[in-house]
């Protein structure tokens, strides 16, 4: 049985995203989901890029989006309020500040930015070339346990981003998953598995089925994410998703709701 929520999913305010809200939720009733989250990009703390996140003006817009989706499928599907963040180390008091603008149900962190370096953007690619690739996994890691130990965010999103164009380290980087997992653990915070991996160039669902297994080990809560930027991509892939939890050792997923794990859902 497929996971009956996706948690992770974005509008066209982000700017790289396309199809309007009432058409995920379209997609959703139509691969069977029960409940869906809207997770858009929140506002960048530390520089503006409208390509790749909303500007602080529209965030009432993203609400009023969808608040509207959500009234317009109220009898078919449950649809949460969420938003995922970056963590910039520095400017935490900023994206508190976005974080206590709404009252979401849920709130996705992630880490997309090494100091200033986008390391998984397609356009700062080329910087790959002249770094130490295993440095660049521990530096990952590091800010990982950082974003979890802020306390800002309930679910860690894509937790092992840093392969996405396929470089892999040649260091065994276990210990650092497994610390990582324990401060998870520890911050009540729940990791993800993304789905959009699969359509990257690393080729695979993050996190990769030997680090769940950590994580499953550690008893870190799961979601289920499609990380979908088109709504053909709503609940993509996840037969294997599902499949791969139960392998690593994963018996339930949970669902959110005012911030909180509000039930566990068994698989």
């Amino acid at each position: 049985m497929k996971p009956i929520a996706d948690y992770h999913m974005h509008t066209p305010l982000c700017g790289h995203a396309v199809g309007a809200p009432r058409e995920y939720a379209q997609k959703a009733l139509s691969v069977g989901l029960k409940e869906i989250g809207f997770s858009d990009h929140a506002p960048f703390v530390h520089m503006v890029d409208p390509g790749v996140t909303m500007d602080m003006k529209q965030l009432p817009e993203y609400y009023k989006m969808i608040e509207d989706v959500r009234e317009v499928f109220r009898n078919e599907l449950i649809i949460k309020v969420a938003i995922e963040a970056d963590f910039i180390p520095g400017y935490e008091e900023k994206t508190r500040a976005i974080l206590d603008d709404y009252h979401y149900d849920y709130v996705i962190g992630s880490v997309h930015f090494i100091k200033d370096w986008g390391f998984d953007d397609p356009a700062q690619r080329d910087k790959w070339d002249e770094t130490d690739v295993n440095q660049v996994y521990r530096d990952y890691y590091a800010l990982l346990r950082a974003s979890a130990k802020s306390q800002m965010f309930d679910i860690m999103a894509h937790v092992d981003l840093v392969k996405k164009f396929g470089h892999r380290p040649t260091e065994d980087m276990t210990d650092e998953v497994r610390i990582t997992a324990e401060v998870f653990k520890e911050c009540g915070v729940a990791a993800e598995i993304n789905t959009s991996g699969i359509r990257k160039p690393a080729g695979e669902i993050y996190p990769a089925f030997e680090l769940m297994k950590v994580y499953a080990e550690a008893k870190v809560p799961l979601t289920f994410g499609s990380d979908a930027h088109d709504p053909q991509d709503v609940g993509r892939d996840f037969d294997i998703a599902i499949d791969m939890a139960r392998q690593a050792g994963y018996s339930e997923y949970v669902l959110f709701k005012d911030r909180t794990i509000e039930k566990a859902i068994k698989i």
